[in-house]
């Protein structure tokens, strides 16, 4: 199992660590490569055509097209972090949970790379009784505190 986190820029890194942090935590594997729509899209549609790859979270702020792009080039799962950079992230959240029907990309909160990669870790869980057990303890551990 692997989760790629794509970043449209280095400056997003400090947030796709916090995924791979979390990532980690649960055992799972994943790779962090940096692909712009914009800049660099034949990259980003190769990183979508990958058969390794099981789950995306992409992190995009400003027009956030990245999540969209991944998603329209797989019928994998696509998990959207709107980076907050102007306007409090708002135009990046917008942009990616108001995706033409057809081509959805799931959405977690501004800013929220961690929560990406819980999703992530669900989505895969499905297939994983071992992993859904780790979320279990996980969710366990979090009502306790």
């Amino acid at each position: 199992m692997v989760v790629a986190v794509v970043i449209g820029s280095e400056s997003d890194r400090e947030l796709a660590e916090k995924a791979e942090a979390v990532l980690k935590d649960f055992g799972v594997a994943c790779e962090v490569h940096v692909a712009s729509a914009h800049r660099t899209p034949e990259k980003v549609r190769k990183l979508a055509e990958r058969d390794d790859v099981e789950v995306f979270i992409a992190i995009a702020g400003l027009s956030a097209a990245l999540p969209g792009v991944i998603a329209s080039h797989t019928v994998k799962p696509v998990i959207g972090v709107p980076r907050e950079v102007k306007l409090l992230g708002l135009d990046a959240l917008l942009a990616i949970a108001q995706l033409p029907p057809g081509v959805p990309v799931a959405t977690v909160g501004i800013d929220n790379a961690k929560n990406a990669a819980l999703l992530a870790v669900e989505i895969l869980a499905l297939k994983d009784g071992a992993l859904r057990e780790k979320l279990i303890k996980f969710r366990e551990k979090m009502r306790s505190s």
